[in-house]
């Protein structure tokens, strides 16, 4: 009897809607994302390794290991998260609430700088300010017989610049979206009472887009202290220690028990300021700008402040667009960075080994090891836009077609948990996850498999995202018609789902291919000389000295970027008609 019972739920179990698919796809993401971070948890609580936890929080040596570093991050993140609300929602209010001059402009350009690396922003700093504090080349301000302080060329002050200038547009895409549904009638009835325009910004749009405000902060806080590029190529030099940069050098010199533990409070930092912002953000939904009534606001008139503001609000986007470009053109064509802009020369690009010019080491063209690197990051960039999204529509597809039971709930919670993890302490996740044989199954360090799983895993939420999009687009009823003749579940996802939604998938891919195209932080533990990707070799080149070399090859980066972007937009453009002018 009791056998028949069980017999009876199961097959109950397995008749459930969409039962099969629910466990492929939870079983996909526990395996992508779960396991790597336990076995990190569990790695660093094993009997010849538990000391690291010791070694890091209370021993002798914390003060450098963890506490030094730990503050340096904070005032990073703390920094950083208020200069980008302030900028971003300047640039928001702008654009979105007064009739200032070129608003689509400022608009576009506020958008681009995340589109850009923070590691070339950094490198673009180097080119300019860096003095002779720590030999090597100068930059171009110094060149120019100007005396560049240690405080502007290396260390917190840039840092805290360059990530500002990199993050800001997060905060402004966000800013920009709440303050596009303040209503009218709040405003209309401030305006009736007599209050001016600096009453109206402080007594209802500010409180009204607080949610915002906290959300962008989170998350440029939580990107911050992640970040490894900027600190590393402007901190480093000089001994400034964050947590990614002191968690990459303990995995490097073989301290990979107290790197994991780093990691490992990295990630519960980045986890506890974007937990504490979603339940901010969660607590205020008293209020409510949307309703069934009211129109647009009238854009507050700035009149002779206009073109002063325009000018005030074209400064950092040149800063952060404009300006890095060129200086990367440039210093991938000078000889020197100390004199930028004259006695350029292609070798660089084109040139072949020459024992008197850069210590024989030949351009991109000839470089064996910079064109075996585009290679692999162009492959690498597919190999994770195919599988993302292959792994993300069904993850979404799932989740959207048979939303009831925990099974639909934990593959939302899981599939948008690498939004917690910062890039290095994934990649270091990896390492003790793939790095060593489990079972049959070989070690995958050093191999393409490795770099394509852990990129897989690691941008999922944005896949899920556009898969979450996509399947929005395609009816369910049409699906149904296709299942009542007879077809099966990958029949109807291949000849309806795929085929109608194409365009929104192609564009969901190429954003995917630029993510881990220009990503730095993943991959840098990931780094071989046998599996070469272009962002580390970069940065591999620029900590060597060698910065022509490394602006050189960020160019190429931004290249494909920017290409790669325009084509996306492009498709979903022609996808979606009510984005076009």
């Amino acid at each position: 009897m009791a056998d028949t019972l069980g017999n009876i739920q199961r097959r109950r179990f397995l008749h459930q809607p969409g039962i099969v698919l629910k466990t492929v796809v939870l079983t996909l993401l526990v395996l992508l994302i779960l396991l790597p971070l336990a076995r990190t948890v569990l790695f660093t609580l094993q009997p010849d390794v538990i000391g690291a936890w010791t070694d890091v929080l209370t021993g002798r040596l914390s003060t450098n290991l963890f506490y030094k570093p730990l503050g340096n991050t904070l005032i990073i993140g703390a920094v950083v998260a208020s200069g980008c609300v302030f900028l971003g929602g300047f640039l928001a209010w702008l654009v979105v609430m007064t009739d200032v001059p070129y608003r689509r402009l400022i608009g576009v350009m506020a958008t681009l700088p995340f589109m850009i690396p923070s590691f070339a922003a950094a490198l673009a700093w180097g080119s300019l300010f860096r003095n002779d504090r720590v030999g090597g080349q100068i930059g171009w301000l110094q060149g120019m017989g100007l005396q560049i302080p240690d405080w502007l060329a290396w260390g917190l002050v840039p840092t805290l610049i360059v990530l500002t200038l990199h993050y800001f547009s997060l905060a402004f895409t966000i800013i920009a979206a709440a303050l596009a549904t303040v209503n009218s009638d709040l405003v209309e009835a401030a305006q009736i009472a007599g209050a001016k325009g600096h009453r109206l910004l402080t007594g209802i749009i500010l409180p009204v887009t607080t949610p915002a405000l906290v959300a962008a902060g989170s998350l440029c806080f939580a990107g911050a202290v992640s970040n490894f590029a900027t600190p590393a190529l402007l901190g480093l030099p000089v001994r400034m220690q964050t947590l990614s940069t002191r968690l990459f050098g303990m995995i490097e010199v073989g301290q990979v028990g107290r790197g994991y533990v780093i990691g490992i409070l990295l990630v519960l930092i980045s986890g506890v300021v974007l937990w504490a912002g979603n339940r901010i953000v969660s607590g205020r939904r008293s209020y409510a700008t949307i309703t069934g009534k009211g129109g647009r606001a009238k854009r507050f008139n700035l009149r002779g402040a206009r073109w002063p503001l325009f000018a005030l609000a074209m400064i950092p986007l040149f800063a952060s667009t404009v300006v890095p470009v060129i200086v990367l053109i440039a210093s991938s064509l000078a000889p020197s960075s100390a004199d930028l802009f004259s006695g350029w020369t292609s070798h660089y690009w084109i040139g072949e080994s020459d024992p008197s010019f850069a210590q024989g080491i030949p351009g991109i063209a000839h470089n064996a090891d910079i064109v075996r690197a585009l290679m692999v990051t162009l492959a690498l960039g597919l190999s994770v836009a195919l599988t993302g999204m292959m792994i993300g529509l069904l993850a979404s597809y799932t989740t959207a077609r048979f939303r009831e039971g925990w099974m639909s709930a934990a593959i939302t919670q899981i599939s948008f948990l690498p939004l917690l993890v910062p890039g290095i302490a994934f990649g270091a996740a990896y390492i003790v996850y793939l790095g060593a044989p489990i079972g049959p199954f070989p070690a995958l360090y050093g191999t393409f498999a490795l770099l394509v799983i852990a990129g897989t895993a690691y941008l999922l939420p944005f896949s899920v995202q556009t898969g979450r999009a996509v399947i929005q687009q395609v009816g369910g009823e049409l699906e149904e018609s296709a299942r009542l003749t007879g077809a099966g579940f990958f029949r109807r996802l291949m000849a309806i789902t795929v085929p109608l939604a194409v365009r929104g998938l192609a564009a969901g891919g190429i954003l995917i291919f630029v993510k881990i195209v220009r990503d730095l932080s993943l991959v840098v533990l990931l780094f071989t000389p046998t599996m070469p990707v272009l962002s580390v070799l970069a940065y591999r080149y620029a900590s060597e000295g060698f910065a022509q070399f490394a602006n050189a090859i960020t160019v190429v980066i931004l290249a494909i970027s920017i290409a790669a972007t325009l084509i996306a937009n492009r498709l979903q453009t022609k996808s979606q008609p009510w984005l076009k002018d």
